[in-house]
């Protein structure tokens, strides 16, 4: 039995891939923002206490995330796999408590800051796994991290590549830095779910016009995220492109002064 920690477990995509790896006999924990949403998920997943779990936090601050990682290390000795499957769409430029963007700070810097807390755990699996989830965005060395992390005045269009590009650094980084483990990036795909609600409005538009045409079902968002959790065969870093198509995936290599630069930065903002 494999312990999986899905951070966006009680919603949309990562709902789906818990449903999914619970069925596999895999033990589950959930994390989200909403409590009822949690509820919710766990009623929906119908398993004993010691097969799926909830622990609601707020992983767009520091403090959220130190909070998660502590409760989960309480409980867990040790870790199969974590998946990132949280995410906001914004394009206000509002900022966080930490003096970030949430789009930032969730669509990555939360991801980083918690992998590395839980490095421990996941040390103790035969064969750790982590893998992120992001928009369409393939590993190429064509973004500019001059904003890189404040992005001032933020603007969605001009400022989601080098964000989500960094998931695919901090990919190329673990599987360096920590032998043994397997880390990966998967587009999410165009799934229809709860993060649509604060998407910048012409995004919002297109949803509901081109919708029942160009939307991915959560199961085909959720099938490349649960088959790299469930298979050893693969080696990392690598980036699921494709919604359902696991065999089509491609190699992260990337520019690894660029990639120390980014994870130099990130180590700065989050201590860890």
């Amino acid at each position: 039995m494999k312990t999986i920690l899905i951070a966006g477990g009680n919603s949309g995509i990562g709902l789906q891939a818990a449903r999914d790896l619970l069925a596999d006999g895999d033990r589950l924990v959930l994390l989200g923002r909403d409590p009822r949403k949690g509820e919710a998920a766990l009623t929906l997943l119908d398993a004993p206490a010691d097969r799926a779990s909830f622990l609601a936090t707020d992983l767009s601050t520091h403090d959220g995330v130190r909070d998660a990682a502590r409760r989960i290390l309480d409980k867990h000795d040790h870790l199969d796999a974590l998946v990132h499957t949280t995410g906001v769409l914004t394009n206000q430029d509002s900022r966080t408590v930490d003096g970030l963007h949430p789009f930032f700070a969730v669509n990555y810097l939360s991801r980083y800051h918690l992998t590395q807390l839980l490095l421990p755990a996941l040390r103790r699996a035969e064969r750790p796994v982590v893998l992120m989830m992001t928009a369409a965005i393939p590993p190429i060395d064509d973004a500019d991290f001059a904003r890189f992390p404040q992005f001032t005045d933020f603007n969605f269009g001009r400022d989601r590549k080098p964000v989500q590009l960094t998931n695919h650094h901090y990919a190329a980084h673990l599987t360096r830095t920590a032998p043994g483990l397997a880390a990966g990036v998967v587009n999410a795909g165009a799934a229809k779910t709860d993060i649509m609600r604060a998407a910048p409005w012409y995004m919002r538009v297109g949803a509901k016009i081109l919708g029942p045409v160009v939307f991915d079902s959560v199961e085909t968002s959720a099938h490349n995220v649960v088959e790299a959790v469930r298979r050893d065969d693969w080696p990392g870093p690598l980036y699921w492109g494709k919604p359902k198509k696991f065999e089509q995936r491609t190699p992260i290599n990337l520019s690894s002064t660029s990639t120390q630069h980014l994870m130099d930065i990130s180590r700065t903002l989050t201590g860890a």
